[in-house]
């Protein structure tokens, strides 16, 4: 009982890690959206592109002008001396309309272009923390193989004393281990190199990458259709693309109105002076006055409207070429999130064995039954299937990352 007890402690512990690296990278992701200078310069674009409307929607203002007379002209009233004029011009009616429209489906379009950023990055980071992950496991298995080599050389180097073995296999170690130190720095190396870029990715010059001591395993929840389901629905890049369509449909009703007259309504306020042969003037006239453009070259407005019908057209073509270019990449990472999760039963498989092999190798050699070249084949074997294993981890957790961002996620 008290043995049961102990393993089910061991694995709500290890559970609780898991959830914990999980909440670590949660905050991360938080950082980076908070941050990150290009998904602020796309959130500045969007919010741009929201006080269009405001503007496009407006009246044009409207003109007042004053004129002065330098010779007044005489009318049977009185000298007209000045005169105020003032006018409004008001578009064909929805034109204004029209142009709002335009405005509010282009801003949400910079809004799902926003989106699209914010869930690249996303990705980046979660692909970044992997690998530092993979590079992470992979500096500790290499030490820990080193360190097992400097046994092995201890062991030898008794058996070369005893006169039982020759200096060779002492040799073979000094290279063995040389190689795999030199790995080491190579892996140190690339590990502040991904720290590094996972630090610009958040914007944050110190910070403390908090890497956990496995890596969870996660199946992916949906099915393969319901994946392909979702990235049709909710891909932002795809969702954009509808939005650009929705404005062109708004833009082509825009070009037929703008062949339609536009009006104007204005008045003109004269000042009269008083003529000394006559009676004073009166005080002004005032003459209401309308107007109307005469879209008299309809050429140019058919163009505006041929012009956009063609872009509808190259939207379309450019939407389903987008959902082919998806498609083509959800299944090239839905074939490495499979390889990932066949990998990871394979290795963990062969470690397993690797280890039990290395174990009967090294009492066999103790007792000089075996030859130093088995110990040192199958401490390769162990090293490499140890790096695979993680590597396969890492692989299934990016592949997942990726489908994600697809989905919008």
């Amino acid at each position: 009982m008290k043995k049961y007890k102990i393993i089910i402690g061991i694995t709500l512990l290890l559970i609780s890690s898991l959830v914990s690296a999980q909440d670590e990278l949660n905050s991360y992701l938080k950082l980076a959206a908070e941050n990150n200078p290009g998904l602020k310069a796309r959130f500045s674009e969007y919010m741009a592109a929201l006080e269009i409307a405001p503007q496009v929607k407006a009246l044009p203002d409207p003109q007042v002008a004053f004129a002065y007379f330098i010779m007044p002209v005489e009318t049977r009233m009185g000298p007209q001396q000045a005169k105020i004029s003032a006018s409004q011009m008001f578009p064909w009616f929805g034109t204004l309309k029209a142009k709002e429209n335009i405005a509010i489906q282009s801003a949400k379009a910079k809004y799902e272009q926003f989106e699209e950023a914010k869930s690249r990055l996303f990705n980046e980071v979660r692909s970044n923390y992997f690998n530092i992950y993979f590079n992470k496991k992979a500096i500790q298995i290499t030490r820990e193989n080193i360190d097992i080599l400097h046994t092995f050389r201890k062991l030898a180097n008794i058996k070369f004393e005893s006169g039982l073995v020759s200096a060779v296999d002492e040799y073979r170690i000094e290279m063995e281990i040389g190689d795999l130190e030199n790995q080491l720095y190579l892996l140190i190396d690339t590990q502040n190199y991904l720290e590094s870029v996972f630090k610009n990715l958040l914007n944050i010059d110190q910070l403390d990458i908090n890497i956990p001591e496995t890596l969870w395993v996660d199946d992916f929840p949906l099915t393969k259709e319901n994946i392909l389901d979702s990235i049709g629905n909710n891909n932002h890049q795809l969702l954009a693309l509808s939005l650009q369509q929705e404005a062109l449909i708004y833009r082509k009703e825009l070009a037929e109105k703008q062949g339609k007259p536009d009006f104007s309504i204005g008045l003109d306020y004269i000042f009269v002076g008083t003529d000394n042969d006559k009676f004073a003037g009166t005080d002004a006239f005032v003459f209401p006055k309308i107007g109307i453009t005469i879209p008299l070259y309809r050429k140019k407005y058919k163009a505006m409207v041929n012009e956009v019908v063609h872009l509808q057209t190259a939207k379309e073509f450019e939407k389903s070429d987008k959902e082919n270019i998806l498609v083509n990449i959800f299944e090239k990472v839905w074939k490495d999130y499979l390889d990932a999760d066949r990998r990871i039963d394979l290795y963990t498989s062969q470690l397993e064995l690797a280890s039990k092999s290395i174990k009967l190798i090294e009492t066999d050699y103790a007792t000089g039954n075996k030859n130093f070249e088995e110990i040192l084949r199958m401490e390769r074997k162990l090293l490499t299937y140890s790096l695979k294993l993680e590597k396969s981890r890492s692989d299934k957790q990016a592949a997942i990352s990726f489908i994600n961002y697809l989905m919008g996620n």
